[in-house]
């Protein structure tokens, strides 16, 4: 029998975050015992504006990047888009193609296809060369490129290397490079996706459009703390806060003695009401003092009518950013704040196709996200809610719409889920069989007829990697616990040359969720072995392929998703490092024998309204499950028994909750019925929470985890 866990949590905490964050209890609850209770975490779960993204400028080599390509474009330059053959590749593509081609750059695009091997190759240099390309950029690939990078420059080509793979001791040169798991990014966030990089890289060119791009703007803010002012000065680039001065000034110093001359030499300077500002500044230097500012309260509250009568400490205590980020509440934070949030409203308005363009970005950043299973924390929740509400709005771009429609998601409230289990897996068998062109041509297609041909095609397809996924699964599962004996417990390998490469990953990654340890399924191509390695319980799996790159012809990736490939003829020194290599294996202690419960669910609570509460945690994914509810001594009002009878059979309930009856389903829980409970018992329920939509209607409906009957 499994243990149910719910944490205990002190009221204090419960109530503090209440007051703090404007949250009822419940939600105060969840977010406790899921350990977030910093609001620098909270932010994210209960913000769903752009604002909170970060700066796509603190990447250290973005305005390398952007300058590079902008000079592109002046000298007519031809750009090659190089991807990967995955949904976060394809997707990438795509994001900074149509960027490039929107601003009129000469672009083509490239994926790996066929036996291809993963990153820049060679062949796709020498193309490029033969059409007088220049400039090559690498989306979510290119970090381990060093070899391909190298011949690229000897031929006259430049590189830029958007990825977001962990990188390899040495980087590939020369080549800008912005990938936020590099030492020296300067992003505050290591895990994006491929697609958010080029995302990112896309939001700089667009901004770059504008008269602000590295121009450099003080923002001053003069503050009366009881006896003593002070000026407080903000030096802003691309939106970035540069520099910062504060200096207590005492009426009647000269200027001259100050800080100010040298911080504010050569700078445009704005200021919020320059009436009350300058009155400060008279007072303290004199008349004689000539600041040369521009009140920026009348512009933003043309654009903002609810601020036209704020102060500076009225839009500090209003702040939201201050609210979750202590370091950001003082006037002249608030004033940057306000500044960015303004500038992003005037950019939207002056380019209002960009606006446009970014919806349908989020779309497949969105999409990455969840394909690439990046942990659903920080800035990564924002990007996928923003997009998945654009699908919603029912404007899906083109591409997304066929393959929604073919799926019968068109007119209904899609989410992460529902992704993850259909468009994201679709798209990606095109990578898996080979043809990852074929969805990338699906939304680069302008014409809707061709769409709908291309959309058939990535479905067919799909069919056919569930084919080949089962028969890798026959395949390898028998051989599977031999090997698990082999190296004690700590890995599982499976090398059978009947496996199709493109789903090594997929067999791999049934093996981690079957046995809960480090998983390989490796095949043969040719002459060259082709491996995927899927990881779990904090056990890295680039590291660990790192300790073998005495043999690999390549090998990358992910913490818990890597790759790799050597010669055929090594495969015996491969078999050799891993029967030294297991040894070294460490493993967090496995919790899978207890479901950790976010709340329990009184009867009064199990009305529709808990939807909202779910929505409210959504997107789910990695490092943020669905919310698990447990609740006591509910009556089993009616059953059926669903499924086809050769195959384990269903549970589907009817739970009398006191206010309302809740359809419920059980999976694979047929045989609880008669064997732990009866119809009219009492029983208690392990339970997420969804919606069930027919013929256009939604109810919700519970899917049970684990049930019980209710110990009276």
């Amino acid at each position: 029998m499994k243990n149910w866990n719910k944490k205990h949590i002190s009221k204090e905490q419960v109530h503090f975050l209440q007051e703090k964050y404007n949250i009822n209890a419940l939600t105060a609850s969840i977010l406790l015992r899921r350990g977030i209770s910093d609001g620098k975490q909270i932010q994210f779960y209960l913000e769903n504006d752009a604002r909170f993204l970060h700066n796509p400028f603190l990447f250290n080599n973005m305005e390398d990047v952007v300058d590079r390509i902008f000079q592109a474009k002046e000298e007519g330059e031809k750009v090659l888009v190089f991807g990967d053959r995955d949904v976060d590749g394809i997707t990438s593509t795509v994001v900074l193609h149509d960027c490039l081609s929107q601003m009129g750059i000469d672009v083509r695009c490239r994926l790996p296809s066929g036996t291809d091997p993963y990153g820049l190759n060679i062949p796709a240099i020498d193309d490029f060369a033969k059409e007088y390309g220049t400039l090559i950029i690498t989306v979510d690939c290119g970090i381990s490129n060093i070899d391909e990078i190298a011949y690229a420059a000897n031929l006259g080509m430049d590189v830029i290397v958007l990825d977001h793979h962990n990188p390899p001791d040495t980087l590939p040169s020369p080549a800008i490079i912005i990938d936020p798991k590099c030492a020296d990014s300067g992003y505050p966030f290591k895990d994006i996706s491929g697609c958010a990089v080029a995302y990112k890289v896309v939001s700089a060119l667009r901004f770059a459009k504008s008269d602000l791009y590295k121009n450099e703007i003080a923002l001053l803010a003069p503050t009366v703390e009881g006896q003593d002012v002070f000026i407080n000065v903000v030096k802003v680039q691309n939106l970035v806060e540069k520099e910062v001065l504060r200096e207590k000034i005492t009426p009647g110093t000269s200027i001259m003695d100050t800080k100010l001359i040298d911080f504010l030499r050569g700078q445009q300077i704005f200021v919020w009401d320059i009436k009350r500002t300058k009155q400060i500044l008279d007072g303290l230097f004199g008349t004689g003092a000539d600041f040369q500012m521009l009140d920026l309260s009348a512009e933003v509250a043309k654009r903002i009518p609810s601020m036209a009568k704020m102060t500076l400490h009225d839009l500090r205590t209003k702040s939201k950013l201050a609210r979750y980020n202590p370091e950001c509440d003082s006037e002249i934070k608030g004033f940057f704040n306000i500044f960015v949030t303004f500038v992003g409203r005037e950019l939207s308005a002056q380019f209002p196709d960009d606006a446009k363009a970014e919806e349908c970005d989020l779309q497949l950043v969105s999409l990455a996200a969840l394909a690439d299973i990046m942990p659903l924390i920080d800035e990564n929740r924002i990007l996928v809610t923003k997009g998945i509400e654009s699908i919603n709005k029912g404007t899906p771009r083109a591409g997304l719409l066929e393959l929604l429609s073919l799926h019968d998601l068109l007119g209904r409230r899609v989410n992460s889920v529902d992704l993850s289990w259909s468009i994201i897996p679709a798209l990606n068998s095109t990578g898996r069989l080979g043809q990852p062109e074929i969805g990338l041509d699906l939304f680069l297609e302008k014409n809707p007829e061709k769409r709908t041909k291309l959309a058939k095609k990535v479905v067919e397809m799909n069919n056919e990697r569930k084919r080949l996924g089962q028969e890798a699964c026959d395949y390898g599962l028998p051989k599977s616990k031999e090997s698990i004996e082999k190296y004690d417990g700590k890995l599982c390998v499976v090398i059978d040359e009947r496996i199709n490469r493109g789903v090594s990953g997929i067999l791999a990654s049934k093996l981690v969720s079957i046995y809960d340890i480090p998983s390989m399924a490796i095949t043969f191509v040719d002459d060259t072995a082709i491996g995927s390695m899927r990881s779990c319980r904090g056990f890295d799996a680039t590291v660990f392929l790192d300790k073998m790159n005495d043999i690999f012809i390549s090998h990358g990736g992910h913490n818990y998703a890597a790759g790799f490939s050597f010669k055929k003829k090594n495969l015996p020194q491969f078999l050799a490092h891993l029967d030294t290599l297991h040894h070294g294996i460490t493993l967090d202690e496995s919790s899978a024998d207890t479901f950790e419960v976010d709340a329990e669910l009184p009867h009064e609570f199990l009305t529709p309204d808990i939807l909202h509460l779910a929505d409210k945690f959504e997107p789910y994914g990695d490092s943020n499950r669905e919310l698990l509810f447990m609740s006591r001594e509910l009556k089993v009002a009616d059953y059926d028994i669903v499924g086809k009878a050769a195959k384990r059979q269903h549970l589907k309930l009817t739970l009398d909750c006191g206010k309302s009856k809740w359809p419920a389903i059980f999976w694979g829980g047929a045989e609880y019925i008669h064997n732990d409970f009866e119809k009219g018992d009492f029983v208690d329920a392990l339970f997420k929470i969804s919606r069930n939509t027919f013929n256009g209607v939604e109810t919700p409906q519970m899917i049970i985890i684990d049930i019980r009957k209710s110990q009276q």
